[in-house]
């Protein structure tokens, strides 16, 4: 399944003067068209609160190197609900489309979580994401930054910049 990616949509909000925390408006979001052999897929990146990861995937976006891509790796998570588990895609380290590494942005920092629908990194380590990336069919808080947990390399999670505003049915498909 060849992936293409139609250029980025900016949405921006004016912050109006006087407006109480409830009655602001969401952070700013971009939005990416996917287009794919199963149909299409909208993606709103979060510009604001992951604004590194975000430029990032933007990068790649405007510079063609997702484009002829595929999503190669379906990981099915046999419990409830389903479809569960997750469909990643990208550059596959491919020379010629991968970029370096960016720094890594922690969600107890963004603020985003790894629920349905969520975008998120794909990396070895904090630090070593490039051109990958995953889309989660249900939600995975386990991938979530948490400084507390036993296993040292989840410390600081997977970086989320992103989710699923149309299409996700899609991504079922693909799964």
């Amino acid at each position: 399944m060849l992936l293409r990616f139609v250029s980025a949509i900016a949405v921006a909000f004016a912050l109006p003067v006087g407006l109480s925390a409830q009655e602001m408006p969401a952070p700013r979001l971009e939005y990416v068209e996917l287009q794919t052999s199963e149909g299409d897929i909208l993606l709103a990146l979060e510009v604001e609160r992951a604004p590194v990861t975000a430029a990032n995937f933007l990068r790649y976006v405007r510079e063609g190197r997702f484009d002829g891509t595929v999503f190669y790796r379906a990981m099915v998570l046999d419990w409830e609900p389903r479809p569960n588990g997750l469909v990643q895609g990208g550059t596959q380290n491919d020379p010629d489309r991968v970029l370096p590494p960016i720094a890594h942005e922690r969600t107890s920092d963004t603020g985003l979580a790894h629920i349905r629908g969520a975008l998120s990194m794909a990396r070895w380590e904090p630090g070593t994401a490039t051109g990958d990336f995953t889309i989660l069919l249900q939600d995975m808080p386990s991938l979530d930054a948490d400084p507390g947990n036993l296993d040292s390399a989840m410390h600081d999670g997977y970086a989320v910049f992103g989710r699923v505003a149309g299409g996700m049915e899609v991504v079922e498909r693909i799964h």
